[in-house]
């Protein structure tokens, strides 16, 4: 494990840009079990827009919208779809941070500025990465509130479901522009090449990918970053990149520490997942050897499994949980294992490609 040149503390929260808020802060709440904890508009004194914060086990979710016509997230949120926004991250010195970050070549978002209320100080900043992702650094050492001053709190439970944490997010770039978005990790935040991934891994008869991912030292944050690779038809990033308008964050991996009751439990809740034909299960066990799960129950929720020397991983996907083909989840469980399933790529993909073919857009 490689020593961090620039202290990230992990993912502190996630922010959607959405049209509407409201609604999307239930859906989560009753779809993915989170609880809505967090209230910020009008009420609390926020003039422009409207924002709902929840939470399950480690992970927050921000869900942003207008309320006023001119907003700047309005133009965005037209040109995307609902889409994330910021990948916030806490760290101990927000002025550090930003300083060491403008100076190693990022892009300013906005200068390091505080917000305070009767519980305390939080400091933030922000620096710009691919398309219209922001990275927002995070201080509440001097801060006795939930989250951030300004938000009034709730307690709207939802079922949890057995979320424990963002365990990766992975973004999408144009052609040509993987690597270059590889370096500014590497340089910019001192991240640093946990895998890489060529066509001939990620492919199938008709479409392929190139993928890198990036993690800092510690690597509790984790970044794989995508390019589409030449193929005899649109793939699954061409299809992102066109439908989504350029760079984004493709899909948020959850992570869970029982994949078969959260799974359950989403499908039971009208989340839709792809599909995993039976024939995968049937050489499953030469695949990947013993594992503690009963093979039929995993088959039966459509879970994919793969291994590799520390251990193996249970995964499954969602399938767009936008109208558009673009933001979609990953529920993940690990069981030793520290990579993404490399094993189940040509299967995922396949998956894809039949629901891209169903759109029309393969």
């Amino acid at each position: 494990m490689s020593q961090d040149t620039f202290p990230i503390n992990g993912v502190d929260h996630v922010r959607f840009y959405v049209n509407n808020a409201r609604q999307n802060a239930y859906f989560y709440q009753h779809a993915f079990g989170f609880d809505i904890v967090g209230y910020a508009g009008l009420e609390t004194g926020l003039k422009h827009e409207v924002d709902y914060l929840l939470k399950q086990g480690n992970t927050r979710f921000l869900f942003s919208a207008p309320i006023r016509p001119g907003h700047p997230m309005a133009e965005k949120i037209a040109q995307h779809g609902d889409f994330v926004q910021d990948i916030a991250f806490t760290v101990d010195d927000v002025d550090w941070s930003y300083k060491t970050a403008v100076e190693r070549g990022a892009t300013p978002a906005r200068e390091p500025f505080s917000l305070s209320d009767e519980d305390g100080v939080v400091r933030l900043a922000s620096i710009k990465t691919y398309g219209d992702v922001i990275h927002t650094f995070v201080d509440r050492n001097d801060y006795r509130g939930k989250f951030l001053p300004g938000f009034k709190d709730l307690n709207e439970p939802g079922d949890n479901i057995g979320i424990v944490e963002v365990d990766h997010i992975v973004g999408n770039v144009e052609l040509g522009k993987m690597n270059e978005w590889v370096k500014f990790y590497a340089d910019v935040l001192g991240f640093t090449q946990l895998v890489s991934f060529d066509d001939k891994d990620i492919s199938t008869e008709y479409t392929a990918l190139m993928s890198k991912v990036m993690a800092n030292g510690s690597q509790t944050v984790k970044f794989p970053i995508n390019e589409p690779a030449e193929g005899k038809k649109k793939s699954q990033i061409d299809e992102y990149l066109e439908f989504f308008g350029g760079a984004g964050a493709q899909h948020i991996a959850l992570r869970t520490e029982d994949i078969q009751r959260t799974v359950t439990h989403l499908k039971n809740r009208g989340v839709l997942f792809l599909h995993v034909p039976a024939t995968y299960y049937e050489t499953l066990g030469e695949r990947v050897g013993q594992i503690e799960e009963n093979v039929r129950d995993i088959a039966s929720l459509g879970i994919l499994v793969d291994r590799e020397e520390d251990g193996y991983l249970l995964q499954l996907f969602t399938k767009p949980i936008t109208d558009r083909p673009t933001l979609f989840f990953e529920i993940i469980q690990r069981k030793g294992a520290k990579s993404f399933g490399k094993g189940n790529f040509k299967a995922l993909f396949e998956a894809i490609e039949r629901e891209q073919a169903l759109r029309g857009t393969l």
